[in-house]
């Protein structure tokens, strides 16, 4: 597939951020981590599902020339770091792009950087109301004169932490070193555990 060669690029360079992604601004006030989306078997899937655990969401579509692969390659590899504290979190990947990511698409897709990171699609309504809530800005961006299906998609960047409890912890901007993730990740959990 030719995401695969441009994932070859993305783990081999250091990629700027690039005209395709929405600049971001005031990326965390108001957001309210709520969704209600279809996962790759059909099912419909909400922020409920995953009570008792952390997600680390990020939006964002399969034709993603180099945003998206270096986002999932992030996630994979906040998992490998947290070691057997990854059981606690849930990599989700939603996309921007419902007319191309259908629940198949998705799930190959997402299980080429890790089979744990779930991959989430549904209406355009749903879709972009989920986006809403994350203060997520996404739209299409089609060139003069180009066919109906030759498309890309300009979207916010970055990921985003939910809490067991369902509410906002924080929000990672892209290009935020996995580590760094991880580790705040770590004491993040640390942190509800002794709330506990």
């Amino acid at each position: 597939m030719r995401w695969l060669a441009l994932l070859a690029a993305a783990c081999c360079l250091a990629l700027p951020l690039r005209a395709e992604t929405v600049p971001e601004a005031d990326t965390e006030v108001g957001i309210v981590p709520r969704y209600l989306l279809i996962d790759p078997n059909g099912r419909a899937t909400s922020h409920e599902d995953f009570r008792g655990r952390f997600q680390l969401i990020a939006f964002g579509y399969t034709y993603c020339p180099d945003i998206c692969p270096t986002t999932l390659v992030e996630m994979a590899d906040i998992l490998k770091r947290l070691g057997e504290r990854a059981d606690r979190l849930q990599p989700i990947f939603v996309t921007v792009d419902p007319e191309r990511d259908t629940g198949k698409v998705l799930k190959t897709y997402t299980e080429f950087f890790h089979p744990r990171i779930l991959g989430l699609t549904g209406s355009p309504a749903l879709v972009r109301r989920a986006a809403d809530n994350f203060k997520v800005r996404y739209a299409k961006v089609r060139e003069p004169g180009a066919p109906p299906e030759r498309y890309s998609m300009d979207h916010s960047a970055g990921m985003v932490l939910v809490g067991p409890d369902g509410t906002f912890v924080r929000k990672f901007a892209y290009a935020t070193p996995s580590a760094e993730m991880a580790e705040r990740i770590g004491l993040d959990m640390a942190a509800y555990s002794r709330q506990r």
